[in-house]
């Protein structure tokens, strides 16, 4: 994932066109690896299936993985990495070698939709853009001797920083470095085998570099003004569909404005640095709920109505052996140990999510629009104490019932001491943004947490 900013995507500003409903999109996840506590491949499967994901997006071909995978119903893109691209694009033995031995073996069992060659190519410092059309090409033609081109799609994910021109989305457009050498004949590659474009999209880095001209509401897909292309007259409610549309007319640019678009990843930080602005579980939980309801809600984008939306959010777990800010390690919807690192509905009122129409579960609403803070077990004790003393001291939460003796004292942990404490501040702040987070040390749930016959107050 690439740390590109689009400062000017969110400075437009305009008037509301009536669009048709699509059909609605479809929403995977992530299943990155970069982490030495991830729960086994089998255990990962099932968390996907009990939380309605029916597809994922690999990073590799691990064979514990693929073969966890087999028979559970979920689609899967697997990927081929930068560093095979030099190999992939010199030698078609290598790419059938490769598909045999990654691909073909564990078809059709484990159902592989899709193969993402390379990932962000053009920010690679190893240079690999010269490889990515040569590699792709390969791919596919090793694809079709073991005749499985006809249901496994090829693409490669582009970093939004492969623009150069975002605002206003309607004059998007790719760096003209790029366009003939790669662009052009990556997108037309693309058009021949009905492929769709993948791009990774991040509100979150274009907002924490411009937070005094954009809108958090706005980056959120919370209730806001909107803001009008003052290009086309389209009005924007959201600046995910803004860097979506900003793609759609840099191909159309180029002469490419049938080929579709996949966003294969985007998501917003639980966790960051300080000057990572907007990083924290309740911003997280706002986008990435409000993404999912966007997507399953049916409408393609303001440019593209006709077009369902379909995302792969980024990620299934938080990373620790990332490198980087803060925020890199806390992008996961889930802790290692399963727990939820904020409460994302993976259905809208049982909207399928799938071109087959399954229908997926919604949960009992008894407790629909509530939701509490609780404390993350996995932390250390010195960061749950730490928040515990700050939220019963400068924070003014009523840490009376957890006193020796009274209603909450029981069970006497540090979790559910803390855990009471980090709610009774959470609710008095009105669940406020970031009122929820105690530097990592808590998420919010939306089921009422049970510690002993304690009863956790509610803002409602």
């Amino acid at each position: 994932m690439s740390l590109f900013v689009l400062s000017l995507l969110m400075l437009s500003s305009f008037s509301v066109m009536p669009f048709t409903h699509a059909d609605s999109g479809m929403i995977g996840v992530n299943y990155g690896r970069i982490a030495n506590n991830l729960p086994a491949p089998e255990k990962v499967v099932e968390l996907l299936k009990s939380q309605g994901i029916n597809r994922v997006k690999l990073y590799d071909t691990d064979s514990s993985v693929l073969t966890a995978l087999a028979n559970s119903g979920i689609k899967v893109v697997v990927s081929l990495p930068n560093e095979n691209l030099s190999a992939a694009a010199a030698d078609q033995s290598y790419t059938d070698a490769w598909v045999q031995d990654n691909v073909k073996k564990y078809t059709p069992s484990t159902d592989i939709e899709a193969i993402a060659v390379g990932n962000e190519v053009f920010v690679d410092p190893r240079n690999t853009t010269a490889y990515l059309v040569p590699a792709m090409k390969n791919v596919q033609s090793s694809l079709a001797k073991f005749s499985l081109d006809g249901a496994i799609k090829i693409s490669s994910p582009l970093a939004l920083s492969a623009l150069a021109n975002s605002y206003p989305p309607s004059a998007g457009s790719f760096k003209p470095d790029l366009i003939e050498p790669v662009i052009k004949p990556m997108l037309d590659f693309l058009r021949k085998t009905s492929s769709h474009l993948m791009v990774n999209a991040y509100p979150f880095f274009a907002y924490a570099a411009n937070a005094d001209k954009i809108s958090l509401e706005y980056a959120l897909f919370k209730e806001n003004a909107g803001n009008v292309d003052s290009g086309n007259g389209l009005k924007y409610e959201n600046l995910l569909d803004a860097q979506i549309d900003a793609v759609f007319a840099a191909m159309s640019a180029v002469g490419f404005n049938d080929v579709k678009v996949v966003v294969t990843e985007t998501g917003w930080p639980s966790a960051g640095d300080e000057n990572e602005i907007g990083a924290g579980s309740a911003n997280a939980a706002a986008y990435n709920g409000g993404l999912v309801k966007r997507v399953l809600t049916g409408n393609g984008t303001p440019l593209k109505p006709e077009e369902p939306l379909n995302v792969y959010l980024f990620a299934l777990f938080n990373e620790n052996q990332k490198t980087g800010p803060t925020s890199e390690r806390n992008y996961g919807l889930f802790y290692p140990n399963e727990n939820k690192v904020c409460d994302v509905p993976f259905s809208a009122k049982s909207a399928p999510v799938n071109d087959s129409k399954e229908k997926v579960p919604v949960k009992s609403p008894s407790h629909v629009g509530q939701t509490w803070c609780v404390a993350n077990g996995k932390t250390s004790k010195e960061k749950l104490q730490e928040g515990l003393d700050y939220a019963c001291g400068e924070g003014g939460a009523d840490c009376r019932p957890i006193q020796k003796g009274a209603t909450c004292y029981d069970p006497e942990s540090l979790e559910a001491h803390a855990s009471y404490a980090f709610n009774s501040y959470y609710q008095k702040n009105a669940r406020g943004v970031g009122t929820c987070d105690f530097g990592g040390a808590a998420y919010v749930v939306s089921q009422p947490p049970k510690y002993g016959k304690c009863e956790f107050p509610t803002g409602h």
